[in-house]
């Protein structure tokens, strides 16, 4: 079974029509030890598939063909790297977020946000400095990991509300709990929570098809797994807007680069007037999508069940980090600091220093399929109803990626790769952007989005 067929299984597709899937293979793209082209290729061919499957649905046709171009798809998996504002070039990481030693192995941290890099360093003990003494506090940062274990680092960082993980080899990782309990669940979790009517989608038509038109998404996500995502579903025709607290800060380049397509407004829901607002919005949505940690958003009403009761057909997707099962279940997480607790670095590395995939991949797989699994709910709705739940987390990506070859990758090439042919440029409130188009491509389909983002925060909180 290749990589594509296990994900399209993963979401419940009718394996006949992988047939309509074909791709052009391009020399030097995602190179790794881990299968990383091959998987990366196969979540964005299944988000495909599940749009063009949905678009004969609405057509009465058949499925149209999908056509996947890995170009397309490492340039959209480095969209953040190709990301300019005027011709700047964000910066990705904070000075504190990466690898450390330690005074046995090595741990990886996450300072993006002022708030994740304060809670960091009080948990260890170190002043917080400002501005032009960022490589003074690197190096008082340094010497005091340099004097404590990796795990001891891991947890007391941790129980502060920070971000940091020890790195783990793959088989201390498939020894760990949560390891194990990431192993024993699917890669996509799918369930039907209620016997709600058949979804009626109006017929489709026009030039470009786009498969989500009329589709009301609130989207409670943050990062890149989940907003890419959405953009996905906005690129498809969905009415996507998200939904972030006015208290929890955003990165200007991460907003700029995932939210085409979609607006944005900010609500407290700990707030009478705000929370009323999006009850509003709740009840005229057709999908909720949320990337917060599991149980995070329950006292708003969010839990799964709650969002059933209240809103019966509700399409409801969640991602978080390491799963809603296991030990680890409400902690943080981030891409990076799954590759490092799964054992990705030590594959990806050498005996001096550790390693990492060639692209966030985990978030940008997870996204598409966390996208195809939206997708294909919404067809499984036109045919049977019901509420429908799906989870995905990126350790359990990652668990799939590890289960491939590891070598490094020498599946002939059809062409060589330079990421021009995908990237495109256009005008915005936040200035002119540069960005890497959507890798999801099928006949009729859109070929972009029809907007840019706009400022974070700033849209009306209505439906469009």
């Amino acid at each position: 079974m290749t990589r594509t067929d296990f994900a399209w299984a993963a979401l419940g597709g009718d394996p006949a029509l992988v047939s309509q899937i074909s791709a052009v293979a391009r020399e030097g793209v995602l190179s790794a030890r881990l299968p990383v082209r091959g998987t990366a290729r196969a979540c964005v061919a299944v988000c495909a598939l599940a749009g063009a499957e949905l678009t004969a649905g609405r057509t009465g046709g058949k499925v149209p063909e999908v056509r996947v171009d890995d170009g397309a798809v490492a340039t959209a998996f480095h969209s953040e790297r190709h990301l300019r504002v005027d011709g700047r070039e964000p910066v990705n990481f904070a000075p504190l977020s990466r690898f450390w030693r330690t005074a046995d192995g090595w741990v990886r941290t996450h300072a993006n946000y002022p708030h994740h890099q304060k809670r960091l360093l009080g948990a260890l003990g170190v002043p917080e400095g400002r501005g032009s003494l960022t490589e003074v506090l690197a190096e008082v940062l340094a010497e005091v990991l340099a004097e404590r274990s990796a795990i001891e680092v891991e947890e007391t960082v941790y129980a502060a509300g920070g971000l940091a993980i020890a790195l783990r080899t793959p088989g201390q990782w498939a020894a760990h709990p949560q390891g194990r309990a990431v192993a024993a669940h699917p890669l996509v979790a799918r369930e039907r929570l209620d016997t709600a009517r058949v979804r009626r989608l109006a017929p489709l038509d026009g030039d470009p098809l786009l498969p989500a038109a009329g589709v009301r998404v609130l989207d409670l996500t943050r990062v890149i797994a989940g907003p890419v995502a959405t953009r996905t579903l906005a690129l498809l025709g969905a009415d996507v807007l998200r939904i972030d607290s006015p208290r929890l800060p955003e990165i200007d380049d991460q907003h700029a680069d995932l939210d085409f397509g979609k607006r944005s407004a900010a609500l407290d829901l700990a707030t009478r007037g705000d929370r009323s607002a999006f009850e509003e919005l709740l009840a005229e949505a057709d999908v909720v999508v949320t990337g917060y940690r599991p149980g995070a958003l329950d006292r708003f009403g969010l839990s799964p069940g709650a969002l059933a009761e209240r809103r019966p057909g509700l399409v409801v997707a969640q991602l978080s980090a390491w799963g809603d099962y296991g030990p680890w279940s409400g902690r943080r997480g981030f891409d990076s600091l799954v590759q490092v607790a799964t054992g990705i670095p030590e594959i990806e590395g050498s005996a001096e220093r550790p390693g990492a995939l060639p692209a966030q991949a985990l978030d940008h797989g997870t996204g598409y399929l966390l996208a195809a699994a939206v997708l294909r709910s919404l067809t499984e709705q036109t045919r049977q109803g019901g509420t429908r739940l799906v989870r995905l987390a990126l350790a359990r990506t990652a668990a799939w990626l590890m289960e491939g070859p590891t070598h490094r990758d020498e599946e002939p090439a059809d062409a060589s790769y330079e990421p021009g042919p995908w990237l495109a440029e256009a005008d915005s409130d936040l200035g002119r952007l540069r960005y890497a188009r959507s890798p999801v491509s099928f006949a009729g389909g859109p070929p972009d989005w029809t907007r840019p983002p706009g400022r974070w925060g700033t849209d009306p909180a209505r439906w469009a």
